[in-house]
């Protein structure tokens, strides 16, 4: 049985009170969240961050109407159990995690206390350290996903990832390649080394040529960016084989998406994420084989949140950057 630990009534977060700027980001004293059955409490060592979470900060994204304020933003997060479900749980206080939870039904994870459904948990990689294991969930279910459930990657299968450096990108990247699938990727000319490191075959430098004018007959399009950039989603389309399938990650970013796929005769589909603690745990593993890698970009301590959220704004980030909370 685990032993009882301490939990305090309060903790300091990085909250919204209303939405807007990277700025309206500052530190406060709030509640410790409370957890309940089919959930469990983690002191948290880091959390990730994701562009949906500046969205949710602009306003931009419809949860942010469902917020109540003072707001914990974030979703990603790695740290230690303090409270199981029950006391024969798998899941036990003291069990090192990552893990994500969902906005607004929860709290966010940039606290130095979470709740979260035991179905988006799983043990930490033993290899990665909390701030490394805090880059992974969303971004790595997402890329899962989209790669492995909706596309089906396999040998002999062409497939192009667009934005492959960045936070998703670089886990679709690598299971597509783990799974056999020949990786044509996106991404600026500082980016082109690192992509080939993590597996792709080639990549298309985005800042001096047109993928759509030098690729064809692709399988697969993962598409990291629809046509929020350069109609990206729509020439995607255009080196998609006859009934080839592009999936759309971003949520309203390619909204004749459907309509321009069927014209061209390819198939489409958009993808959701729907976090799964038992997936996360088949990818924390893989990476403890040493077949994926993980790549932080910045870390910058839970005070500085603001800061960090305008970095990731701008675009450049390659893999994540996560936010040290103790």
């Amino acid at each position: 049985m685990s032993q009882p630990v301490d939990i305090p009534e309060t903790m300091t977060a990085a909250v919204i009170d209303k939405t807007g700027p990277a700025e309206n980001l500052h530190t406060a004293t709030v509640p410790v969240p409370p957890s309940f059955l089919g959930d469990v409490l983690v002191k948290v060592a880091a959390a990730g961050i994701n562009p949906v979470d500046f969205k949710t900060r602009s306003g931009k994204n419809p949860t942010a109407a469902a917020l109540r304020f003072p707001a914990i933003l974030g979703h990603d997060f790695a740290g230690t159990i303090v409270r199981e479900p029950y006391e024969a749980h798998p899941l036990r206080a003291g069990t090192k995690v990552f893990g994500m939870t969902t906005l607004p039904r929860y709290a966010g994870s940039y606290a130095e206390y979470v709740a979260a459904p035991t179905l988006a948990v799983a043990p930490k990689p033993t290899s990665l350290s909390f701030t490394q294991a805090a880059a992974v969930p969303l971004a790595a279910l997402t890329a899962w996903g989209a790669v492995v459930d909706v596309a089906k990657a396999h040998h002999g299968q062409r497939m192009l990832i667009h934005a492959g450096a960045g936070g998703v990108g670089q886990f679709a990247v690598q299971f597509a390649r783990y799974f056999g699938a020949d990786v044509v990727t996106t991404a600026s000319g500082r980016n082109i080394e690192f992509l080939r490191s993590i597996g792709a075959k080639a990549v298309v430098d985005y800042t001096t040529t047109r993928f759509d004018e030098v690729l064809s007959d692709i399988d697969v399009v993962i598409d990291l960016m629809g046509n929020a950039h350069d109609d990206t989603g729509s020439r995607s389309l255009r080196v998609l084989r006859p009934d080839g399938l592009i999936v759309n990650v971003p949520t309203g970013s390619f909204p004749t998406l459907f309509e321009e796929a069927d014209a061209a005769g390819v198939r489409a589909t958009t993808f959701k994420l729907v976090a799964s603690g038992d997936t996360l745990a088949k990818i924390g593993r893989i990476i403890d084989a040493g077949d994926v890698s993980v790549h932080v970009d910045a870390v910058y301590p839970l005070a500085e949140a603001a800061a960090a959220h305008a970095e990731l704004e701008k675009g450049h980030t390659r893999g994540k950057i996560v936010l040290e909370v103790e």
